[in-house]
């Protein structure tokens, strides 16, 4: 296990910053991760932490050892990591065993310490049974975890990911997500995952550093992101939300296009963004918070999604599903909240935040 220190890190290509003054500190045995859309900056503290790209100014230290600043590069190699891509990048002319046990051969370890050592991981990724088969004889989700033992085998200081699962169909990122996790508490390893899926950074992550435009936007336990998002593109990014527009004063808040009016005892005042998830709103038949009429829903088995028009405003809203079917488009329907988030309006139109 490593501590990972960033001191004031910046990174910029020509005129172009494409991180800004990240500073933290990765405990031991942290599983962090870089969340953001494209082009955020993630990928590129990522490569930093490697030792692929050196900061424009600044400081990375693992164990203390200085490794990365704007005068000094360690090389990969020379940094006790390991990384996995989002390629799988196994050798398609070595069975498993092989794959996994290349790090410790071009160290020239020795057989027995080898065979060991791979045994060993391969027990831990679920491959033992795999051992002598060809990378073309196996899965996506199977050549993955070769990818990670292969990674695991040498006992890297910290293991890097990413956006290891973005090339794995819905039900085998979904399984990976906790295998991975189950790996890094059973070997108690650090963990830097890269990755712009809220849902893998919420199921896997100790602490989320959400990022936008090269800018840390919020590291707080994933927890807290979804409820307590600090701004709006937060919000909106780690999960679904509507977005309603108003004005806070007297404790209520009127909203824009909307005739109903929100109790509210918060201190934001004047123009504001009310932000509602979807799972927070509830469909009754009469008085309530708000009201509108079901333009279209969708029967999920669990739940009804629908879209509720309020005003000027279409919400989507995730119901019970024994309110499927239970109005008509006609009818006036109510949604109680139970809970909502207000921030000061920043004078954006959401659509342009995410940009």
């Amino acid at each position: 296990m490593s501590v990972i220190t960033i001191d004031h890190v910046t990174k910029q290509f020509g005129d172009t910053v494409v991180l800004r003054e990240f500073t933290d500190e990765f405990k031991e045995g942290e599983f962090i991760t870089l969340l953001g859309p494209s082009g955020c900056g993630k990928t590129t503290m990522l490569r930093m932490i490697a030792g692929f790209e050196k900061p424009s100014s600044g400081e990375i230290r693992i164990d203390g050892d200085l490794v990365s600043s704007r005068d000094v590069l360690v090389p990969p190699e020379e940094r006790g990591i390991g990384m996995v891509f989002q390629s799988y990048a196994v050798w398609p002319h070595m069975n498993v065993f092989d794959n996994v046990a290349y790090p410790l051969k071009i160290r020239k370890r020795p057989k027995e310490e080898i065979r060991e050592k791979v045994e060993r991981i391969l027990e831990i990724v679920h491959l033992s049974r795999f051992a002598q088969r060809m990378p073309s004889e196996l899965s996506g989700g199977q050549q993955q975890r070769v990818a990670l033992g292969r990674a695991l085998v040498a006992e890297p200081r910290v293991l890097l990911l990413d956006e290891p699962l973005s090339n794995l169909d819905a039900v085998l990122r979904e399984r990976m997500r906790f295998e991975i996790k189950e790996i890094q508490k059973k070997l108690g390893i650090n963990v830097v995952y890269v990755t712009h899926d809220q849902s893998e950074a919420m199921t896997m992550s100790d602490r989320v550093f959400v990022i936008n435009s090269g800018i840390i936007q919020q590291v707080d336990s994933p927890v807290n992101i979804y409820r307590k998002p600090k701004n709006q593109f937060v919000a909106d990014f780690v999960g679904k939300v509507n977005f309603l527009k108003g004005t806070s004063a007297d404790g209520r808040i009127r909203l824009e296009g909307i005739e109903d009016i929100l109790p509210y005892d918060g201190d934001v005042t004047g123009k504001v963004d009310v932000a509602i998830r979807p799972e927070n709103l509830r469909i009754i038949g009469g008085e309530a918070h708000l009201h509108g009429k079901i333009v279209s829903e969708f029967f999920m088995g669990d739940v009804n999604d629908c879209r509720v028009q309020i005003g000027e405003k279409e919400l989507r809203v995730i119901s019970d599903a024994s309110t499927y079917g239970k109005f008509g488009r006609e009818e006036t329907i109510g949604l109680e909240i139970s809970d909502f988030l207000v921030f000061p309006d920043n004078g954006e139109d959401f659509d342009e935040i995410l940009t």
